[in-house]
């Protein structure tokens, strides 16, 4: 009888796998994500898109992060008040389906931004409580989706903002009081 109750447990896991199109290895990523305190969901109960939320987990680290690109279909990714740094960015670059990045209070820096010219989906991204200056926001120029940045409590001037929204006219700039 155990058998065949472990038997139809395999099987159900297996074709709850197959239903997401989820592979082995997108499996164990998504299981070392949360192993790393990290919350994957799917964003609405019949779409395919994904959330991964390290919200708070200040134990985040970058190298915690080398298992996302191993995930499809992430459209949301919050790593506000992690310990991740510009290193960590680069298992966010192949991440181009990207609506919404937060890095609010990261060790994030302008030399790290380099790292988001491909997230041309995005649309959200918060930088407050960062280290970024005008030579970040220089590195967002050719993101034409962007729609809302906040920079407060940045080193991000009034004359670094002008030239962000010259390129990107669109875009809604929050710099806080």
């Amino acid at each position: 009888m155990k058998l065949l109750v472990s038997m139809m447990a395999s099987f159900q896991a297996a074709k709850s796998q197959e239903k997401a199109g989820t592979s082995d290895a997108e499996t164990q990523a998504i299981a070392q994500i949360e192993k790393a305190g990290g919350v994957i969901r799917q964003i609405a109960q019949n779409d395919e898109h994904r959330e991964v939320d390290f919200h708070l987990g200040a134990s985040c680290s970058d190298q915690q992060l080398a298992p996302l690109p191993k995930i499809k279909n992430i459209v949301s990714l919050n790593l506000g008040k992690t310990s991740v740094t510009d290193a960590g960015l680069a298992y966010v670059k192949p991440l181009t389906g990207l609506v919404e990045l937060h890095l609010e209070q990261t060790k994030i820096t302008d030399q790290g931004l380099a790292q988001l010219k491909g997230l041309v989906n995005l649309r959200y991204l918060n930088l407050y409580g960062t280290a970024i200056g005008d030579a970040g926001l220089e590195q967002l120029a050719g993101l034409r989706n962007l729609r809302n940045l906040y920079v407060w409590q940045t080193k991000v001037s009034d004359e670094g903002i002008k030239k962000l929204k010259q390129a990107l006219p669109g875009v809604d700039i929050e710099k806080g009081w």
